[in-house]
């Protein structure tokens, strides 16, 4: 059963962190996400205690496909409507709204966070697919970690886009997704989202990142309108996704053993890694791209990594 939400005003007290229980818990926030929500559902769903699905402003059939699958899984998939409207990053709305707003994205990413029930928590966007063995080895990791008191395993994916023949290719300028803001951490009263005025932005506070492996295949570009249909471009020209928008339609793509043969670390990445947790992350998930993917095929991998990926992205 769905439940609708309006009005809801975040504090830290509603993360409850004293009563959760052991496991993990994902949290989705997701907005016309019919392409690839379903995808993302199945392909993590295993490796998790439970999913919370937030739908917000939904115009397409997320709210059908969540119910189906919720009658699926049971009480592991547990399915919110969060009624309000909802100012996306990058616009207007996001700069000038308080982020204890309910039509802000900062108290909605915490809505989404604070029904989680584990004290295990990462985020899952829908248009993530796993590959599989990595992501089970790096949840199982998690578990059972005593560093996840004090770090924070972040992971990364890797971009998917169509080639000018239809076929699956890297954005040659944007191979790699998950800066790390994608992990699993262990909720303390510190973590919750704040705002930014370019995004939400999620307070790790005395919790070191480290760069734990690729466990997903990054879909947004394969989504109808190119994957920045929800950020209202059109009241928007000035934002930064509409740059990134431009960036990406010029962006050649390219095969992955090129892009791993291709990737270096930022030369100040190496420079600051060890005095800035952030560019040590960055720095080491280069170099674990070029040494991971070197060779391969795009089709090679999927194929090992993400079995049945044909029926949810296989078709150009």
């Amino acid at each position: 059963m769905t439940e609708t939400v309006s009005g809801y005003v975040f504090g830290p007290a509603d993360l409850k962190i004293g009563q959760r229980e052991p496991g993990i818990s994902a949290f989705m926030r997701i907005r016309n996400g019919e392409d690839f929500t379903e995808a993302a559902i199945e392909s993590h769903i295993g490796h998790f205690d439970e999913i919370v699905a937030v739908y917000n402003q939904c115009s397409d059939a997320t709210p059908q496909i969540l119910a189906r699958l919720a009658q699926r899984h049971g009480p592991k998939l547990r399915v919110f409507h969060y009624a309000d409207r909802v100012f996306p990053p990058g616009t207007d709305g996001h700069v000038q709204t308080p982020p204890d707003s309910p039509a802000s994205v900062v108290n909605y990413s915490n809505f989404a966070l604070a029904r989680t029930t584990r004290q295990i928590v990462t985020k899952l966007d829908d248009d993530h697919v796993a590959m599989r063995d990595q992501m089970g080895a790096l949840a199982k990791e998690a578990r059972s970690a005593p560093s996840l008191s004090r770090e924070t395993f972040c992971y990364s994916g890797l971009n998917l886009a169509r080639n000018a023949d239809g076929g699956l290719a890297l954005p040659a300028e944007e191979t790699m997704c998950g800066n790390g803001d994608h992990w699993f951490v262990r909720l303390t009263p510190e973590n919750f989202f704040v705002k930014d005025e370019r995004f939400e932005t999620f307070r790790h506070g005395s919790q070191r990142r480290r760069f734990r492996g690729f466990t997903y295949w990054h879909l947004k570009y394969l989504k109808r309108g190119g994957g920045f249909a929800n950020y209202e471009l059109g009241d928007n020209p000035q934002s930064r996704f509409a740059r990134k928008q431009k960036k990406r339609q010029a962006s050649d793509a390219v095969d992955l053993a090129t892009a791993a043969a291709n990737m270096r670390p930022a030369f100040v990445d190496s420079l600051l890694a060890p005095f800035d947790d952030k560019r040590r992350l960055l720095r080491d998930r280069a170099r674990r791209m070029r040494k991971e993917f070197a060779g391969q095929t795009i089709e090679d991998v999927l194929t090992a990594r993400t079995p049945g990926w044909r029926q949810w992205f296989g078709d150009g």
